[in-house]
């Protein structure tokens, strides 16, 4: 059986990765009128909170390049990331890396993490991977029952 081509994350589901990670400063999400006023004020042009609605729904895939110039500067992220696949498969790894380290948890592990040996991290992180396969077969085993 031959291998298929990764599919590249479609334009909604680029947006919502950004309305997911990036928050305002008091750590609660954007909402779509936030966001479209920011963009109408960018563009000069119309962008509704519904417009913004439907692009993250997948309601409506085509919006202009202007408008997807504004998102990226609203969200602080190059327009690449909605132009480029390789490039927005790189910069969705830093959102998702990103997204993770906002889980207080996540962040202590990662910041006990620092200053240890390659070897001490290796460990770690097989550590990491055993419990991760343990939960997911438990989550499994749960899901048959």
């Amino acid at each position: 059986m031959a291998e298929t081509e990764p599919v590249a994350p479609k334009l909604a589901e680029k947006i919502e990765a950004l309305f997911r990670v990036v928050r305002r400063p008091d750590h609660q999400p954007y909402s779509n009128e936030d966001v479209a006023a920011a963009c109408r004020q960018a563009t000069g042009e119309s962008f509704s909170a519904t417009y913004l609605w439907q692009l993250r729904t997948g309601r409506r895939d085509n919006p202009t390049k202007r408008h997807l110039e504004a998102l990226a500067q609203f969200f602080d992220v190059p327009p690449a990331y909605f132009f480029d696949d390789a490039e927005g498969e790189r910069i969705a790894s830093q959102l998702e890396l990103l997204g993770a380290l906002r889980d207080a948890n996540v962040r202590s592990v990662a910041l006990r993490a620092v200053g240890l040996s390659p070897e001490a991290l290796d460990t770690v992180s097989d550590l990491i991977d055993v419990i991760a396969r343990r939960e997911e077969a438990t989550r499994r085993a749960d899901g048959a029952t």
